[in-house]
């Protein structure tokens, strides 16, 4: 089977919905004994309950990866459980929506925390158990706002993906030797409940529309892309980001497109 995952244990943090849930249960539909980390324990449950009904294996940790303590608690907690880890899977993520101007300390405190601290935490916590067995997969979702493309009210958001890029490619260098390797996917609009923070129907109904292949994605297509950056066949690829968008930021301009399509 392609991108097997037998006998390796996963953590995905933030996968109590969206595409984290997406993550962990691709995950486990491919052998992964897999750790559901996530800050609601309703959510996190579901997934859980939703993986074992299929046959596959999973645990919770409800955890705030916000904080450093708690994400080395994860780590911790994942080794008592299954006795090890193979792949750390960062995917927990905010964005509450605020223009510069209105940018609060806290806000942005907050936010770099979740988004892009947490994974140098869980990088740290996880290298040496991966240096001791010769092998590891360090996975981030970042996103195409920050790296590629920008969104009004949303500054600290791509702050936090932006920096998490460049991390990735700093940190493939350093763990190289060690079969440890270190990449992202950058997700264009997927269809998740976190969505309707942007729009209401009217409005992702739009957002389909510009996009190249005509629909939004959903957590499945980041998941399969993870899958294949957590698998043996992908041992060579390294300090790498991959967008999963539908083409949405190949345009250089809407206008032209919409006449393409019209033709």
């Amino acid at each position: 089977m392609f991108a097997d995952l037998s006998g390796k244990i996963a953590i995905v943090t933030g996968s109590g919905q969206g595409i984290g849930e997406g993550i962990a249960k691709v995950f486990a539909s491919h052998g992964a004994k897999v750790v559901v980390a996530t800050r609601s324990a309703g959510n996190g449950q579901q997934t859980v309950d939703d993986i074992v009904e299929a046959g596959g294996q999973a645990k919770l940790i409800v955890c705030d990866v916000g904080q450093h303590s708690a994400v080395n608690d994860i780590v911790a907690e994942t080794l008592s459980i299954y006795g090890g880890i193979h792949i750390a899977v960062h995917n927990a993520a905010i964005y509450p929506l605020h223009t510069v101007d209105d940018l609060s300390d806290e806000i942005l405190d907050r936010t770099l925390s979740v988004n892009m601290k947490a994974a140098v935490w869980l990088t740290q916590a996880c290298v040496p158990h991966f240096r001791e067995q010769n092998w590891g997969r360090l996975i981030f979702t970042s996103s195409v706002t920050g790296p590629r493309v920008a969104m009004p009210g949303t500054a600290h958001y791509a702050m936090s993906k932006g920096g998490m890029n460049g991390f990735i490619r700093t940190a493939a260098l350093e763990y190289a030797r060690n079969n440890i390797t270190v990449n992202g996917v950058e997700p264009g609009y997927i269809l998740t409940a976190a969505m309707s923070e942007l729009a209401d129907e009217a409005g992702l109904k739009a957002m389909a529309e510009c996009i190249p292949v005509g629909y939004l994605g959903v957590p499945e297509d980041i998941a399969y892309t993870m899958l294949y950056l957590a698998s043996e066949e992908a041992s060579y690829l390294t300090g790498q980001t991959i967008v999963v968008d539908g083409g949405s930021t190949l345009p250089e301009s809407q206008v032209v497109m919409d006449g393409f399509y019209d033709e």
